[in-house]
C-alpha cells in the first residue's frame, strides 16, 4: 500500500497543487512569517453553516482526496519562482527558501468518517499545526470537501426518493463543470448511493461499476436491413452453423404484431436494423433505447421481435431504455407487452427484462415517480445530479478557532457568521433502541458524555430552550489522522465506503436514521421537516461555557 499511496500523492499533486488557492493566502503567510508568528500552534475548523438543498442532511465526502493533499503538499522550485514574480518586490528573499522548504509532516487532521451523515454548523474536520502551514490550506480543503460533499449529498437525496431497492445509474458527464467535477461527480455519487455510472474513467480509478448501451444516434444511423451486417449468428446450443438472424427475427416481428394486433407497415426498418446489428455484436447484453421513433409503435414491436429471436438461440436480452415522454405509463404498457410475450410465446426471459428510465429526472420527478404506478427498474441521472442545479455550493467555511492554546472567536455584524471559538469534540448519542438521535458539540477539553448518564444541552445556532438527555450508547465521530506519517490506502484500494452504500441493509438503516429517527429542532424547519422528515438536533452540551 504504501507504494501505490505514494504514487497516489503524486499524481494528486499535479492535480491539486499547492498553488491552487487564493492569493491572500500568501500575503498571509508572509505576514505571519514576517511577524515570526508562522509557526505558532493553530487550529481551523471546516464546518457549514446551513443543510443543503433546503433540507435537513448532508454526507461528508471528500476526506481521502484531503489527505493525499495534504501528504503531496510541497513547493517545486517552479512554484516558487513564480510566487516571488507575483508577490510584491519587496518580500524578504528569505520568505522564499521557507516556502520551498514547506510540507505538512507537523500537521495533524481530525475528522468525521468519509460518508457520515452531517449537520450544519457541526466541525467536520478540524486542522491542527503551524499556523502559516494551516493557513496556506484553507483554500485548497475547502475545494475538496465543498463540491464532494454537496453531490454526495444530492445523490443521497435522490437515493432516498428512489427508494433503497430502484438501481440508480449516474450519467452526467457531459453536462459536469468539466473533467474534474465529472469525475468528482461519479465518485462521490456512488458513495452517495448510486449504483452506476456511465463515466468510463471513473470506472477504471475508482472501480465503480460501469453502464451503457445506445444513443439515438446510433439507432437513427441506419435505414434498412441492407445495413445490417453481419447478418448471421451462432446459436448458444452448440450448433456451430451460423443461424439467417435477419429472418428469424423478421418472423418472429409478425408473430408479435400479430399478438398485439399492430400494423406491421408503421414499423421502421432502419430501427430494426439498428438493433439487430447490436443483438448481433452483442448477444448478451442487447438493451435498446426504443423512443427514437414511437415506443408502441415501432420500438416496443423490434426490440421484442429481436429479443425473441436472442431467446431462440439461447441468449438473454438485458431489456429496453425510455428517454422521453410519460415513463410511468411506458413502463405499465412495455412490461404489460413483455408479460404477454412471455406467456404467449413461452419465453420466461422476458418476464426478467429490465426497464431503464431516463428524462432529464430531478428529485422532485424521482419522487412523483415512485408515487405512481410504474415498473421502472432503473433510473438514469444526469444534469440534475451533478450540477446540483437546486443548490450550486455547500458554503463550507474554514475557521480559526485557537491559537497558542487560546480559543478565538470571530464577532460578525451578521450572527449568523459568528464562529464558536476553541478546540471541539462531536459525539453521536444513541438511544436505546440503536438508533442516533442527537449530536453533541463539546470543547475538547469537556469529559466526554457517558452512556446512562443525563446531560443538559442547548441547539446550536438558535435560541430555543435546554433539553436533557440520556443517551444509551455515545459515539466520538472524530478520527485522529496524521496524513503525512501513516500509509493510506490507494484510490483503487478505497472501497470501504462505495462497498458500504451498495449494501441493502445498510440504506434501509440510512433510511431509519434520516427520516425516523432524526430529532425535531424548534429553529429553522427545512423543506424535509415540511414534508415530515425530521431535523436532526445539533447541540451544545451546557456545563461548560
Amino acid at each position: 500500500w504504501e507504494e501505490a499511496a505514494d504514487d497516489d500523492s503524486h499524481k494528486f499533486h499535479s492535480r491539486v497543487p499547492p498553488l491552487l488557492t487564493d492569493m491572500y493566502q500568501f500575503t498571509m503567510a508572509y505576514a505571519y512569517w514576517r511577524a515570526g508568528r508562522h509557526q505558532e500552534p493553530a487550529v481551523f475548523e471546516l464546518f457549514f453553516r446551513d443543510n443543503p438543498f433546503g433540507g435537513g442532511f448532508s454526507l461528508f465526502a471528500g476526506l481521502h482526496d484531503c489527505q493525499l493533499f495534504l501528504r503531496s503538499f510541497r513547493f517545486t522550485d517552479e512554484d516558487v519562482e513564480f510566487l516571488r514574480s507575483v508577490l510584491p518586490p519587496a518580500t524578504d528573499p528569505a520568505f522564499f527558501q521557507f516556502l520551498r522548504g514547506l510540507d505538512c509532516s507537523d500537521v495533524t487532521l481530525r475528522s468525521v468518517p468519509e460518508g457520515t451523515v452531517v449537520f450544519a454548523r457541526v466541525p467536520l474536520m478540524e486542522v491542527t499545526g503551524p499556523l502559516a502551514v494551516v493557513q496556506l490550506l484553507e483554500t485548497s480543503l475547502l475545494c475538496l470537501v465543498n463540491y464532494a460533499s454537496l453531490v454526495c449529498s444530492n445523490a443521497a437525496r435522490f437515493r432516498l426518493a428512489a427508494g433503497p431497492r430502484r438501481r440508480l445509474l449516474e450519467m452526467g458527464l457531459r453536462r459536469a463543470q468539466g473533467p474534474d467535477g465529472g469525475l468528482t461527480a461519479s465518485r462521490y455519487t456512488h458513495i452517495g448511493g448510486f449504483d452506476l455510472t456511465s463515466n468510463v474513467q471513473a470506472g477504471f480509478l475508482f472501480g465503480i461499476p460501469v453502464a451503457g448501451t445506445m444513443a439515438h444516434s446510433y439507432v437513427t444511423s441506419f435505414t434498412c436491413l441492407k445495413e445490417v451486417w453481419p447478418q448471421t449468428l451462432v446459436a448458444m446450443t452448440g450448433n456451430p452453423d451460423p443461424v439467417d438472424f435477419i429472418s428469424l427475427t423478421k418472423g418472429w416481428l409478425s408473430r408479435v404484431c400479430d399478438l398485439l394486433g399492430a400494423e406491421p407497415r408503421k414499423v421502421r426498418e432502419g430501427e430494426l436494423a439498428a438493433f439487430l446489428s447490436y443483438a448481433i455484436a452483442y448477444p448478451h447484453n442487447f438493451l435498446a433505447v426504443i423512443d427514437s421513433y414511437s415506443v408502441g409503435r415501432s420500438g416496443l414491436l423490434n426490440f421484442s421481435a429481436v429479443a425473441l429471436a436472442l431467446c431462440e438461440l439461447g441468449y438473454r436480452p438485458v431489456g429496453v431504455r425510455l428517454d422521453s415522454g410519460d415513463l410511468c405509463r411506458q413502463s405499465l404498457d412495455v412490461r404489460h407487452v413483455f408479460r404477454l410475450c412471455s406467456e404467449h410465446f413461452s419465453i420466461p426471459a422476458f418476464d426478467s427484462l429490465i426497464i431503464v428510465g431516463t428524462n432529464n429526472i430531478s428529485e422532485q420527478s424521482m419522487a412523483e415517480l415512485n408515487k405512481k404506478e410504474n415498473e421502472i427498474d432503473v433510473v438514469g441521472v444526469g444534469t440534475h445530479l451533478v450540477t446540483c442545479t437546486r443548490q450550486p455550493s455547500l458554503g463550507c467555511v474554514y475557521k480559526l478557532v485557537e491559537v497558542r492554546g487560546r480559543p478565538r472567536m470571530k464577532i460578525s455584524e451578521d450572527p449568523e457568521k459568528s464562529t464558536v471559538p476553541g478546540r471541539k469534540t462531536v459525539y453521536r448519542l444513541v438511544d436505546a433502541e440503536g438508533q442516533p438521535f442527537l449530536d453533541l458539540v463539546c470543547l475538547a477539553v469537556e469529559p466526554p458524555p457517558e452512556a446512562g448518564v443525563p446531560l443538559t444541552c442547548f441547539p446550536l445556532g438558535c435560541e430555543s430552550p435546554s433539553t436533557s438527555v440520556t443517551p444509551a450508547q455515545v459515539t466520538c465521530l472524530f478520527l485522529v489522522l496524521l496524513p503525512s506519517r501513516t500509509s493510506l490506502p490507494p484510490s483503487g484500494l478505497l472501497q470501504k465506503y462505495t462497498h458500504l452504500v451498495q449494501n441493502l441493509d445498510y440504506r434501509k438503516s440510512l433510511f431509519v436514521f434520516i427520516l425516523k429517527h432524526l430529532k425535531e429542532c424548534n429553529c429553522g424547519k427545512g423543506k424535509d421537516a415540511e414534508e415530515g422528515q425530521r431535523i436532526f438536533l445539533c447541540v451544545c452540551v451546557s456545563h461548560k461555557k
